[in-house]
């Protein structure tokens, strides 16, 4: 069972302000397109990667070679932190889509595909301690579903981004409040596994879904649990 979760949701519904509630002592930031973080504190929270990569727990930067890069050094050169957040991850594809944006031919979204793919694929080697939350836009297909956004067709049918997760909640705001949608509700492309959410919706708080999901993973039988 992986411990990455896809987040995904519109504008404006508290993806990024979920962040708030991790320790910040132990989280590092990934801030693809260097957004100012959404909740009080932040910048006192989150500082820069020092030059010498021995302090800092926030690093911005859109390129797919960079990120790998970050994964890795959180990875192996970071023990303290147990909590790594990519966002907003589909920037990485919007931003190099338009790069080449006059670029003829199909070839480009190949390898917009294979950057993406190599991401996440990257992710799924990180230690067992590590947790890893990659944010993405989403946007809705011709069923009226929502998924996450990407670049065209071809780069959906190529890598189902869902597809790599086994957590992957939905952001909502109704009512004024924030929530993740936990499962699959006909509109909402949302899963989770069983028995680590009772309910549909849950709060916007990823130190509480961290925790859910720990606690499965930590349960003995656990394999009865998420089959």
């Amino acid at each position: 069972m992986s411990n990455n979760v896809l987040i995904i949701g519109e504008s404006g519904t508290g993806k990024s302000t979920s962040i708030r509630t991790l320790p910040e002592n132990e989280t590092f930031i990934l801030n693809v397109i260097n957004k100012p973080l959404p909740f009080r504190g932040a910048n006192k929270k989150y500082s820069s990667l020092s030059p010498d990569s021995l302090t800092g727990n926030y690093y911005a930067s859109d390129d797919h070679a960079k990120i790998m890069r970050i994964i890795a050094y959180v990875n192996n050169k970071r023990p303290d932190i147990k909590y790594l957040v990519i966002d907003d991850f589909g920037y990485t594809i919007t931003n190099d889509f338009m790069k080449s944006a006059l670029v003829k031919g199909y070839d480009k979204f190949s390898t917009l595909a294979k950057d993406a793919w190599e991401v996440i694929n990257t992710l799924n080697t990180t230690r067992d301690d590590l947790m890893c939350f990659l944010i993405m836009h989403s946007d809705v297909d011709q069923q009226g579903r929502s998924k996450p956004k990407t670049i065209g067709k071809l780069l959906d049918e190529k890598v189902c981004i869902e597809g790599m997760f086994i957590t992957v909640l939905h952001s909502v705001c109704i009512d004024g409040e924030y929530h993740f949608i936990t499962n699959n509700d006909g509109h909402h492309m949302a899963r989770s596994p069983l028995g680590a959410f009772d309910n549909l919706r849950i709060s916007n708080d990823l130190h509480y879904v961290a925790t859910q999901i720990s606690n499965l993973l930590n349960e003995e039988n656990s394999n009865e649990a998420i089959t």
